[in-house]
């Protein structure tokens, strides 16, 4: 019988395209993951992975094996999200959401729903970065852009309105005097930051922070102007929003779940709960819009 931990690991390999990638998503060493391989291919005596001076590129059998392990992978997965949905206290729901998001939006509303609802704990994780529901990271998750996953239940919730804020002594100086405040470089590709980047121009960001959080206070301390999601700033009393031709972009909010997972009552109940809050908050077009502080 072949090992099932040599397939999982053979199966990240593939997935992951290299041996060190598929060691850290694993989290082991990168020489765990070449000794599995190894294991694997004396198993199916067949050669997996060409072994070449700076990558391991899989073969033409490795191809095959990895494409017939994908369905055996998520079985495997499944299961393990069945064992922790079995173990976990009935009504404790774990939601992942942008920063933001969850600051502004979903916790205001938190002692209500709980009022509402209090045999079901909420637990949110405001995450920058997409949390793993296969991984058992959060139970549901709400992402800024359309999700590429399969197997999930994948739902548009809300759309995200931007404007450009500043504070007032920086809201009265010229357009041309104007200093910028943005994400760090690594965040350039975010479609916010793009559009901020353009409207700068040659100018180069005054200030740059991985958080809204940070940049928001720097807009208050008059450092510069500053683009944030109308949730953030709209009710800011230390901030004023600027017109700027072209407007901002807008982004859509989506709630994503596996179908195991939704079919939970209490499960049902937080999913009810952040497409109210968050539609009512990040209206979808045609729904309304929201109103300025």
């Amino acid at each position: 019988m072949t090992d099932w931990d040599d397939l999982r690991v053979f199966a990240a390999l593939g997935r992951a395209g290299s041996l060190s990638a598929a060691a850290r998503e694993l989290g082991v060493d990168h020489a765990t993951v070449g000794r599995r391989v190894a294991a694997l291919e004396r198993a199916l005596g067949l050669r997996l992975i060409d072994r070449l001076p700076r990558r391991a590129p899989l073969t033409p059998h490795g191809l095959a094996v990895a494409a017939a392990l994908a369905p055996m992978e998520g079985a495997a997965i499944a299961v393990e999200r069945l064992a922790r949905l079995a173990k976990a206290p009935a009504a404790s729901v774990r939601v992942s959401a942008p920063p933001a998001l969850a600051a502004y939006v979903i916790a205001p509303r938190l002692a209500a729903f709980q009022r509402a609802r209090p045999d079901v704990t909420i637990a949110l994780a405001g995450a920058s970065g997409a949390a793993a529901l296969d991984r058992g990271e959060a139970d549901v998750a709400v992402r800024m852009g359309k999700p590429e996953e399969t197997g999930l239940v994948v739902k548009r919730i809300g759309r995200a309105r931007f404007a450009l804020y500043a504070a007032p002594e920086v809201a009265r100086a010229p357009r041309e005097a104007w200093r910028f405040i943005g994400f760090d470089a690594a965040l350039d590709h975010v479609t916010s930051q793009r559009w901020l980047k353009a409207l700068a121009g040659k100018r180069e960001l005054a200030f740059r922070a991985s958080d809204l959080f940070s940049q928001a206070q720097a807009a208050r301390a008059g450092l510069g102007v500053v683009v944030l999601p109308r949730f953030v700033g709209d009710g800011d009393p230390e901030l004023v929003a600027l017109s700027v031709e072209p407007p901002p972009p807008t982004q859509d909010f989506w709630l994503l779940i596996y179908p195991d997972v939704r079919r939970a009552p209490a499960t049902r109940a937080v999913t009810a709960f952040l497409s109210e809050t968050i539609g009512r908050a990040c209206p979808l077009p045609g729904r309304g819009a929201p109103s300025r502080a």
